[in-house]
């Protein structure tokens, strides 16, 4: 598929079919989402697969931010930022950050860097023919998910993403684009000044 289609077609699906993810489509996403962009090259970005029973227990134990929908997808992947990562790569001698302070990153890299991670989840699962949505789950879960799954405790989940074949519609029932439209590009690009 073009990339220009990836782009296009890129949406937030809510609905999915009963069929697996195979295992090569899964491993392409993965080994995509660890081709971002690093800081440093500190690589602080880990991932949960999870598939199956383990899949049942995180919708079991975890409190969704989105429509129950999502339950339905055979796969779901947790993007995580170790910030850790970070700060120890820039306390090595190239870098020389010794002090290891936060203060350094007005921008937190960690977060930054694993959003674009899973940006790419979303993206390859569609050049796989596939739908995926993010979605969020409460904060106050993040210990119950760390102790469910053997997460290190230095490792902050930024949501989720599910994944699967699209059973849904163009644009999913009560989803924004229905009620809004996209920003005009003018509106949104400025060239040189505001």
């Amino acid at each position: 598929m073009d990339f220009q289609d990836v782009v296009r077609r890129r949406r937030m699906v809510r609905k999915f079919t009963e069929e697996p993810v195979s295992e090569e489509s899964l491993r392409r996403i993965l080994r995509n989402a660890t081709r971002g962009p690093s800081a440093g090259f500190a690589q602080g970005q880990a991932f949960l697969v999870l598939r199956g029973p383990e899949l049942a227990r995180f919708y079991d134990r975890i409190t969704l931010l989105t429509s129950p929908s999502v339950t339905s997808a055979p796969v779901v992947v947790i993007p995580f930022a170790v910030k850790n990562a970070y700060l120890d790569r820039y306390e090595e001698p190239d870098k020389g950050w010794t002090d290891r302070s936060e203060q350094r990153w007005p921008i937190p890299f960690w977060y930054v860097d694993t959003g674009m991670a899973a940006l790419l989840v979303l993206q390859t699962a569609v050049a796989e023919g596939l739908g995926a949505v993010y979605f969020g789950f409460a904060a106050e879960d993040f210990a119950t998910l760390r102790a469910e799954f053997g997460v290190p405790a230095d490792h902050e989940p930024i949501g989720a993403i599910a994944i699967g074949h699209d059973a849904d519609e163009p644009i999913s029932e009560g989803a924004s684009p229905r009620t809004r439209d996209r920003r005009p590009f003018e509106e949104v690009v400025h060239f040189g000044h505001w």
